[in-house]
């Protein structure tokens, strides 16, 4: 690419409003052939309307596009699809029923003698797997597979557009640093062929790692554009947020002798993991790392009850309180914040005052009955204490992802848990909130509280962990103090 080559998509002056609010206001953008555009903004700046707009998924209220140099204005996702324009969704839209191939492929099913080709589906859904180092059939089912691997297969479908521009909302929010570092190298090939690439993403780091230019939203407005990505993340934040933040990571407490949680010799039912030992004091933060597939998610599922335990014990103050079921976690005191929010943490069409007093009916309805003004007491009350900025009465599906994060942390710190285990704590979440949640989960270790953190962000797990347990296969590798913890010897762990 040279600075006189013509873009291959151009917006200018894009706006979009719902009704009197107004979201973007007067956006202007280019994509050049062959270079990677990163789109940088708090959540609710505006990044996902700018690229719903590009893929024919949301419809501007005014102001023009061009692409390769012609008019463009896709009325659905078809559309742009068939002009070249491919998109992977922050939000996971696989069909949990269909397989993998068939995922792949919805919508654009390849025939041969006017039925669909299911050989040559399957072989090129197993290609684009390969690429991302995927070792699953095509033909198995979505239904069950981890987030993560749902992400890779959001990404394969994407590669097999053979798009001449990619927009990737999020695409490594659940992927590990081996995954992500596989999902770059395919970046690498696709920006050599000359796809345009417009990368969204909160980890600011990996920014730096493969973008051309950096182009910063707030509030609906294109704020400031780096032509470099080679710009110091503290001066990229303070462009995202409009302020200076004076650090991430608040300071860690320093936990009590006391154990509140011991897991001893722990086997999942099935097969993700085994012999697993560990102690959580009160008040400390324990995190676990370890590449995708290494059993973390798995292994506090279990212990929380939502996966079979084979083996092993999970003792509580002493006591064993081995779960069968999440209702014997959550009655003993462990709860989890999953995951996956939408699908696992949040009924996103119910109000968020509704969603609290699910996980509260016991103070909710002290005297048997449920009434709406008691829940949006207790809701309220939870909100102001949280920071979250909504109304009892909005559906949690109206708030940003950050919002919606505290809406469930929300929920289960409500019942005064004695254990809170946290899976990937701000996956999809924007720097200022991050900070928000990370004073969250350091307030609960300040009140006593035993908490786990699982995260596929190295260093949000250095950050916010007093020590950090490391799993690879299976197999618990290595348990690190805050001293001892750093990037290489978490990774060693990480792939012994």
């Amino acid at each position: 690419m040279t600075a006189a080559a013509s873009p291959i998509l151009s917006l200018r002056d894009i706006r979009k409003s719902y009704g009197p609010i107004q979201v973007l206001h007067g956006i202007d953008l280019d994509v050049h052939a062959g270079e990677v555009v990163a789109l940088l903004g708090e959540n609710g700046a505006g990044k996902s309307t700018v690229s719903n707009v590009i893929s024919g998924t949301v419809l501007p209220s005014s102001g023009t596009m061009t692409w390769q140099g012609k008019p463009y204005a896709p009325a659905n996702p078809r559309q742009a699809i068939d002009a070249g324009v491919g998109m992977i969704h922050q939000e996971l839209l696989l069909l949990p029923h269909l397989s993998i191939a068939e995922n792949v492929f919805v919508g654009r099913y390849p025939k041969k003698g006017g039925r669909i080709d299911r050989r040559t589906m399957a072989e090129e859904a197993a290609r684009g797997l390969k690429r991302l180092g995927l070792d699953v059939s095509p033909n198995r089912l979505v239904q069950g597979l981890s987030t993560a691997n749902q992400q890779l297969i959001e990404i394969a479908k994407a590669l097999t557009l053979n798009a001449k521009l990619l927009i990737l909302d999020e695409p490594t929010a659940a992927l590990g640093g081996e995954e992500t570092q596989k999902l770059f190298r395919q970046i690498a090939s696709l920006r050599e062929q000359g796809v345009g690439i417009i990368y969204i993403s909160h980890r600011l780091e990996e920014i730096r790692q493969i973008s051309d230019r950096i182009v910063v939203m707030r509030d609906g407005n294109k704020v400031q554009e780096f032509d470099s990505a080679d710009i110091p993340v503290r001066t990229i934040v303070e462009a995202m947020v409009g302020r200076s933040l004076d650090r991430m990571f608040p300071a860690l407490p320093t936990p009590s002798e006391e154990t509140v949680l011991e897991i001893r010799g722990l086997k999942s039912g099935l097969g993700h993991f085994s012999d697993v030992n560990f102690k959580v004091r009160k008040g400390e933060i324990f995190g676990i790392a370890g590449l995708v597939g290494a059993g973390r998610t798995e292994l506090v599922r279990a212990i929380a009850g939502a996966d079979p335990i084979s083996g092993g014990q999970v003792i509580l103050n002493g006591r064993d309180i081995t779960p069968k079921s999440p209702r014997d976690a959550i009655r003993n005191g462990i709860v989890l914040v999953p995951e996956d929010r939408k699908q696992q943490g949040l009924v996103t069409q119910h109000s968020i005052a509704q969603n609290i007093g699910y996980a509260n009916f016991s103070k909710v309805a002290r005297s048997g009955f449920v009434t709406n003004s008691r829940i949006n007491q207790f809701a309220n009350e939870n909100i102001r204490k949280f920071g979250v900025k909504g109304r009892g009465s909005q559906n949690a599906s109206e708030l940003s992802g950050g919002n919606q994060q505290k809406v469930v942390i929300a929920k289960w710190l409500a019942r005064d848990p004695k254990v809170v285990v946290l899976d990937e704590p701000t996956r999809g979440i924007d720097v200022g909130a991050r900070s928000s949640i990370y004073e969250i989960i350091v307030g609960l270790a300040q009140e006593g509280v035993a908490v786990i953190v699982v995260s596929s962000d190295l260093e949000e797990v250095l950050g916010v962990s007093n020590r950090i347990m490391v799993m690879a296969a299976g197999r618990q590798t290595g348990i690190l103090d805050h001293s001892q913890a750093n990037d290489v010897s978490v990774m060693e762990l990480a792939t012994a």
